[in-house]
């Protein structure tokens, strides 16, 4: 399959603000009242991705990803809409992200997705998704279909 550059447009994106004082800074992540309609945050966890290292690709069937890119560390975040009726449909989307552009970025169910670390150093990543991993209890599957896992996957970072 071939893939269109470009923008998917309804993703939701929020540039981040650090505010710094002699101490250091402090960056809000998201506001209730400043997320889309609907999106309700049900869980939230942190993650530190190795230099050089990517994360997916990989889908959720039904829940949408609120990542914060906020830094230290930088990643390049590759997007893939493969949203059947969707108008941008095999589109390609790839953004720099976190260190010197903070970023939250709301993506739906079937947008493929992935990210790099491309700093030299350990980097965080914030998620605060509108599922709970596994379900309530953790009794039910992951709703996660990881295509890092094919090795002949269409979908590739590198």
């Amino acid at each position: 399959m071939q893939f269109t550059p470009g923008k998917i447009p309804d993703l939701f994106w929020k540039p981040l603000k650090k505010f710094g004082d002699d101490r250091g800074w402090l960056g809000e992540l998201f506001r209730e009242d400043e997320l889309p309609p609907g999106f309700q945050v049900t869980m939230s966890y942190v993650s530190m991705t190795k230099a050089g290292v990517v994360r997916g690709p990989h889908e959720h069937v039904d829940q949408s990803d609120c990542f914060c890119f906020i830094g230290p560390g930088t990643f390049r975040l590759i997007l893939w809409d493969m949203r059947k009726g969707s108008p941008t449909y095999g589109v390609r989307q790839e953004e720099i992200v976190g260190g010197d552009n903070p970023m939250l970025v709301i993506i739906p169910p079937h947008v493929i997705h992935a990210y790099k670390n491309i700093t030299d150093h350990d980097a965080i990543v914030y998620n605060f998704p509108d599922r709970l991993y596994k379900g309530k209890g953790r009794a039910e599957p992951v709703d996660e279909i990881r295509h890092e896992l094919d090795p002949h996957s269409v979908y590739r970072v590198d």
